[in-house]
């Protein structure tokens, strides 16, 4: 069997698709590049907003060969899904058993290791679903309640991926609430990790910025080598009107602050991005000004800003009051020139410092990324995707250049003139 993956949304997504990726290459089949050269297309969805539905959609329409539609999207609305041309199976969210079935594959390929992903950096996935219930959102409705993995079990699948990858992202839907339902926490489990797993560079994806406890903290202020320094820690809106329309009800744009600004006080270099809604029902021009004052006032170095889009089924469809689609985009447009003033003037600030670079990215895409989220040149175009290196940052013209430090060292079994090798998920 040739089979084409595409993933849609959110690394949790990207993590199940590593794993259907590592299901077939157990039982024997092969992942080509095109549905040109497919005998079957799998399609991961996303349900976040309307548009990676739309985007879903028209690559199903596309494929002209038999497709398996799994994820979010699938869950929500699984008659419209199945109702697309080429579309012979969809399966509700990562049902790893179902998809084996719907292919023909053995039962046990379902449990096949994800050892070795894609991804210059490897995705670990530690719980699924959240009880948040924001009145915007579709994937809990999708993803379920939270539900947490075995310490020992994560542990053991981060031993393995630290053997091939130099960085390791530690995703889910809610991480913030990790062990909420088997008596852990977030904090303790980064702590045996970091613990039990050495070299290896951890990463948190998306985090309230209030559940980050005081163990967490330490951590991030411990070793910015062993926990990146770097928290995305979703705001949505700096209005606490529009908070509590949101359903986001434990934390307020108070709190929310002093929460990031006790991390930053602790830990340099520092990277903060966010996640914010414009045009969400019922936002005025005031509770905007809110957003952008407090996005001003904080150490934000990106920001992801999106005009709210409408899912059916949440409670925010039905929410009085919409805002005009031009008003939001005006809104958008606003804070996202901020967020880009911002990541400029942190950019700006590490030349001449130092960073500890990892090498991601194929061909001329290829690049470093630091432990503060930063893309950066390489001075050596040569050096190997994969490698993990201390660097020197330099301003190169217009772009922010790694010249490595330090002794000989091997990426890898290829010898560079680096430092520290590692390997990771993302490029």
């Amino acid at each position: 069997m040739k089979a084409y993956l595409r993933t849609f949304g959110c690394r949790a997504n990207q993590y199940d698709t590593e794993a259907v990726r590592a299901m077939l290459a157990a039982a024997g089949a092969t992942v080509v590049d095109s549905t040109d050269d497919a005998d079957v297309a799998i399609f991961n969805s996303c349900t976040v907003t309307a548009e990676a539905e739309a985007d879903l959609r028209r690559a199903v329409r596309g494929a002209g060969v038999p497709s398996l539609v799994m994820g979010c999207a699938s869950a929500r609305a699984p008659e419209a899904i199945a109702a697309l041309p080429n579309v012979t199976q969809v399966i509700a969210g990562a049902d790893l058993d179902a998809v084996a079935l719907a292919l023909g594959l053995p039962a046990a390929a379902a449990r096949a290791s994800t050892s070795v992903q894609t991804g210059a950096r490897a995705l670990l996935r530690i719980q699924d679903g959240c009880d948040a219930h924001c009145t915007f959102c579709a994937t809990t409705l999708a993803r379920g309640a939270n539900r947490s993995r075995a310490v020992d079990a994560i542990v053991a699948e981060a031993r393995q991926l630290a053997a091939t990858h130099p960085e390791i992202v530690i995703t889910g839907i809610h991480i913030g609430t990790y062990g909420a339902d088997i008596g852990k926490s977030l904090g303790a489990l980064v702590e045996r990790l970091v613990h039990d797993v050495p070299d290896v560079r951890f990463r948190l994806t998306s985090i309230e910025a209030t559940e980050v406890d005081s163990r967490l903290t330490a951590l991030f202020a411990a070793d910015p080598r062993r926990l990146a320094p770097h928290l995305h820690a979703p705001l949505q809106s700096g209005s606490d009107a529009v908070l509590r329309r949101m359903g986001r009800s434990w934390y307020i744009a108070a709190s929310y602050a002093r929460a990031v600004e006790r991390l930053a006080a602790r830990v340099s270099p520092f990277a903060l991005s966010a996640d914010i809604i414009t045009g969400f029902p019922g936002e005025t021009d005031a509770d905007h000004a809110a957003t952008v004052a407090l996005v001003n006032d904080l150490p934000f170095t990106s920001l992801h800003v999106f005009p709210y889009s409408e899912r059916p089924g949440t409670a925010a469809a039905n929410l009085d009051a919409p805002v005009p689609p031009a008003v939001s985009k005006v809104r958008a447009a606003e804070l996202r020139a901020l967020g880009a003033g911002k990541a400029a003037a942190h950019r700006a600030s590490r030349a001449g410092g130092s960073a500890d670079v990892i090498v991601i990215g194929n061909g001329h895409r290829r690049h470093g990324l630091t432990e503060d989220y930063l893309e950066v040149a390489l001075a050596d175009p040569a050096m190997p995707r994969r490698t993990r290196f201390d660097a020197a940052l330099e301003m190169r013209g217009e772009r922010l250049s790694a010249v490595p430090l330090g002794p000989a060292a091997v990426a890898y079994g290829s010898p560079y003139s680096g430092l520290h090798v590692g390997a990771s998920a993302e490029g």
